[in-house]
């Protein structure tokens, strides 16, 4: 078995020296012109768009991936980007994750996936373990990490924990939203035993306890948990009380840039020695060359993306 998912995690982030995760979500429209075009006119794509589609959302992917995978420890693409094409997308979202590895890259399935018993457990082993065909075992999408909706309760839960634990790999269960309506229900006051103390805490807060709990058998070397949490940059205090709730979990922190969060907001994010989280940013990234006044052209993207991610490099160190 591979390194103790959180290890890799953690000497990736020190590797780089940032705590950067870019996410692929790749948007057909918004993918340079060039790239649809030979990928829509390429001779083995006529009459067959969604192959098509597909081909310019990898071609787009590596070029990211070429430009950033030496400033950068992690990528997250984002299923749904690649689901819209059909089984052509899926291909690409698999082919995308390998190409990731190849560069060196931890990976992220942004996938969200959560049932129960063993339909979990089939979740589990698609994205984190081993499928069996007859007496052959492999491994399909093999993502080191996938993000779960742990709302299900621990039995939708805990097959992703066993497979990850088993295979050195990794998940992050949904605590704190970065959504604007994530509040409607993840900040409703509950009360539960599970709870280190006993009143009345918030929805959010009582998911970070179980998610604690779930990843305390799973610890690493570097003192973090395989299960980690996702806590959104754009709730900062609730971040600060789920920082001292889950103090071994990693946490994935989307809602910077784009979605407003700033530097300042994901610091209640890291733990004292500096880890503990890594900061998501697609759009900001990926899309780099499309912001006005840059000067960028089409055949841009990869110098922009790239100069992207410096930039956010810097504005991290500087609450770090």
């Amino acid at each position: 078995m591979q390194k103790h998912f959180a290890d890799r995690l953690v000497e990736a982030i020190k590797t780089k020296g940032n705590p950067i995760c870019v996410g692929l979500d790749p948007r057909l429209d918004k993918i340079p012109e060039f790239i649809r075009k030979e990928a829509f006119e390429a001779s083995e794509n006529q009459g067959q768009p969604l192959r098509a589609a597909a081909e310019a959302l990898l071609a787009f992917n590596k070029g990211i991936i070429d430009s950033v995978a030496e400033l950068v420890p992690v990528v997250k693409p984002q299923v749904a980007f690649y689901e819209i094409f059909g089984h052509e997308g899926m291909r690409a979202y698999e082919e995308t994750i390998d190409y990731a590895h190849e560069k060196g890259l931890v990976t992220i399935a942004d996938v969200k996936r959560n049932d129960i018993g063993s339909t979990a457990e089939a979740y589990a082993e698609a994205y984190l373990g081993e499928t069996k065909v007859e007496d052959e075992s492999m491994r399909v999408f093999d993502a080191d990490s996938v993000t779960v909706n742990g709302y299900l309760g621990s039995d939708g839960v805990k097959p992703f924990v066993k497979v990850a634990a088993n295979d050195g790999k990794g998940l992050f269960v949904l605590v704190k939203t970065s959504n604007p309506s994530s509040g409607e229900l993840q900040d409703m006051f509950v009360y539960d035993e599970v709870a280190r103390e006993k009143e009345a805490k918030a929805l959010y807060e009582m998911m970070g306890f179980y998610v604690d709990s779930w990843g305390a058998d799973e610890i690493g070397e570097s003192g973090y948990s395989c299960v980690g949490a996702v806590v959104g940059a754009t709730y900062p205090e609730q971040a600060a009380k789920l920082r001292k709730i889950m103090p071994n979990a990693f946490f994935l922190v989307p809602g910077y840039g784009a979605q407003g969060g700033g530097a300042a907001d994901v610091k209640p994010c890291f733990n004292e020695d500096g880890l503990g989280a890594v900061v998501n940013s697609s759009r900001g990234i990926i899309f780099a060359y499309q912001v006005e006044g840059t000067g960028y052209e089409e055949k841009d993207f990869g110098v922009a993306a790239a100069e992207a991610c410096k930039v956010m490099a810097k504005d991290l160190a500087s609450v770090l």
